[in-house]
């Protein structure tokens, strides 16, 4: 069992993911292609904001012989469908050259990982842009997709091509990765490359910036849901509901109600 820093922080992601050869055999299984690329950028980002949003992608390769961006995000946290869908889109603009050609020079793949929960609580789930007949065949016209994978749900039905990687980045997550469970040498590259006695200073000092601002945003959202709780209570007494309406109504307890109004 070997003791590795989880792959739920960025800066461990980074590390990890942006070795070519793990970049490729990774890119390789889950979306099928054998790029051919000599560098994997980490933060890449455009000069110019489309939305006003400045996007930046954890991991960008471009491989113009097969005409194919590759770009991996990792996310940790809410809005994970809506905010990579843009970003996928972002990649996709900045390749249009004129408004006499709106078909981009490369094909554009984007994969995200969540290692949090996800309410769909599902392995693999693809947005394919390609146009379909009314019988659901695709055209062919249009290659680009989304593909979202969520190591927490992971099971022997997760198709095997996706299910060694997507096991390893939810068992990473608990600190410890058993490697003898792993046979592809760039998962070997990946679980030595993030085993703990080779974080460094430097990045554990992200770490512990990504772990306070997770950890500042969960209380900021409780404290939120408090709010909005005790506004429905307040509002509730108001127009004369008595205390085992609301606390049915509600599903709190008359305890809870009552220390909702004491925190007030």
């Amino acid at each position: 069992m070997k003791q590795v820093a989880s792959l739920q922080y960025g800066v461990i992601f980074k590390k990890a993911f942006s070795q070519i050869d793990v970049f490729k055999a990774f890119v390789k299984d889950i979306i099928g292609i054998d790029l051919e690329i000599d560098h994997v950028e980490t933060e890449k980002s455009f000069t110019q904001k489309i939305g006003n949003i400045k996007v930046e992608f954890d991991l960008y390769a471009e491989d113009l012989k097969n005409r194919v961006i590759v770009e991996i995000q990792h996310q940790n946290g809410s809005d994970y469908y809506d905010r990579f869908l843009h970003y996928h889109c972002v990649a996709l603009l900045e390749q249009a050259e004129n408004y006499k050609n709106y078909r981009p020079n490369l094909t554009v793949y984007t994969i995200v990982v969540l290692t949090s929960a996800d309410k769909h609580k599902t392995d693999v789930a693809v947005i394919d842009f390609d146009p379909k007949d009314r019988y659901g065949k695709g055209l062919n016209e249009i290659k680009h997709k989304v593909i979202y994978l969520t190591p927490k749900y992971v099971t022997d039905d997760t198709p095997e091509v996706y299910r060694e990687w997507l096991s390893a980045i939810k068992e990473s997550l608990t600190e410890q990765i058993e490697e003898t469970n792993y046979h592809r040498p760039e998962l070997q590259t990946v679980i030595n490359s993030i085993a703990k006695n080779l974080v460094s200073p430097e990045e554990k000092y992200w770490m512990i910036e990504e772990y306070n601002f997770e950890s500042d945003k969960k209380e900021r959202f409780a404290e939120g849901e408090q709010s909005k709780a005790l506004a429905i209570v307040e509002n509730m007494l108001v127009k004369g509901f008595d205390w085992e309406t609301i606390t049915e109504l509600t599903g709190l307890t008359i305890e809870a109600v009552a220390e909702l109004r004491n925190s007030d």
